[in-house]
C-alpha cells in the first residue's frame, strides 16, 4: 500500500490517544486496529505494525510506574515469560490465517472483546492482600492466556491483564495497572518478533507512532498515579465506550 504523509498524521494522533488510554485501563488495541484499517492496512500489517507501535510506546507508562514503585516486581519475571510465550505462539497461529479470513476474524472478535472486557467483573478500588496459594499458577496462567489472544488479535489485551491481575491476584486498580503494562509489553514485543518475521510490519508508520504512543503512555501514566483508582476506573468505562464507537463507525 501507498503510505502517504496524511495517514501518518491520521495514526500518530490515534495511537497518541490510544497510550493515553492504554497507559491507563489497557484497550489501545481497540483504537489502534480499526484506525489503521480505516487507513487501508491490510489486516496481518495493521497487527504487525500496531504491535510494534505499542511495544515501544508503553516503555514510556511502564518507566512512570516504576519509578513510583508501583510495579509488583515479584510476579514480573514470571509474568514476562509466560505472556511473551502466549504471544509468540499466539502471532504464528494468526499469520496461518489468510488475510481476507483475517479481517473477517477481526469483525467478529471486536465486539466479542468488548463484551467479555464489560462483563469481566466488577471493580471494588480496594486493595485486598496477594494469595498465597497458587500465586505463580495463577500469573503464568494470565501471563499465558491473555498473551495468546495478544498474539493472536490483540485489542483490549492490556485491559483483559488489568481485570485478571484485580479480580484473581486481588490487586489494586493503579497497582493492577502499572503492572499489567509489564506483562502486555512482553506480549506486544514477542507478538511483533512473530509478525516481523513474517514480514507483516510497516516501519514507516510504526517508528512515528511510537513516538506519539510514547507522549500519550507518559501523560496518562501521569495522570494515573496523580488521581488514582477512581480515575483509573472512569477511564475503563471510556476506553468501552470509545470501542463500541469506533467499531461502529468502521464497519457501519
Amino acid at each position: 500500500m501507498e503510505v502517504t504523509f496524511t495517514i501518518i498524521l491520521i495514526c500518530i494522533a490515534a495511537f497518541f490517544v490510544a497510550g493515553f488510554i492504554d497507559s491507563i485501563a489497557g484497550g489501545a488495541g481497540f483504537i489502534t486496529v480499526p484506525s489503521l484499517l480505516l487507513c487501508g492496512v491490510p489486516p496481518h500489517l495493521a497487527l504487525g505494525t500496531g504491535k510494534l507501535a505499542t511495544s515501544i510506546g508503553s516503555l514510556a507508562a511502564i518507566w512512570t510506574f516504576w519509578r513510583g514503585n508501583l510495579i509488583l516486581m515479584r510476579a514480573v519475571p514470571l509474568g514476562i515469560a509466560s505472556s511473551m510465550a502466549g504471544s509468540i505462539t499466539g502471532g504464528n497461529l494468526a499469520l496461518l490465517v489468510p488475510a481476507e479470513m483475517m479481517g473477517k476474524i477481526i469483525i467478529i472478535m471486536l465486539p466479542l472483546a468488548i463484551l467479555l472486557t464489560i462483563f469481566s467483573g466488577g471493580f471494588k478500588l480496594s486493595e485486598g492482600e496477594l494469595p498465597k496459594k497458587g500465586f505463580w499458577l495463577r500469573i503464568g496462567l494470565i501471563g499465558a492466556i491473555v498473551g495468546l489472544y495478544e498474539g493472536f488479535f490483540g485489542p483490549g489485551a492490556g485491559t483483559f491483564y488489568l481485570i485478571a491481575l484485580h479480580v484473581f491476584m486481588k490487586m489494586g486498580m493503579v497497582h493492577a495497572s502499572a503492572t499489567s503494562k509489564v506483562f502486555n509489553l512482553a506480549a506486544n514485543f514477542g507478538a511483533f518478533l512473530a509478525f516481523a518475521a513474517g514480514g507483516s510490519v510497516l516501519y514507516s508508520i510504526a517508528i512515528p507512532c511510537a513516538v506519539s504512543s510514547m507522549i500519550g503512555n507518559r501523560v496518562g501514566a501521569y495522570y494515573a498515579i496523580k488521581i488514582g483508582g477512581k480515575f483509573v476506573r472512569n477511564i475503563l468505562y471510556v476506553v468501552l465506550v470509545l470501542l463500541v464507537g469506533s467499531l461502529v463507525y468502521r464497519y457501519f
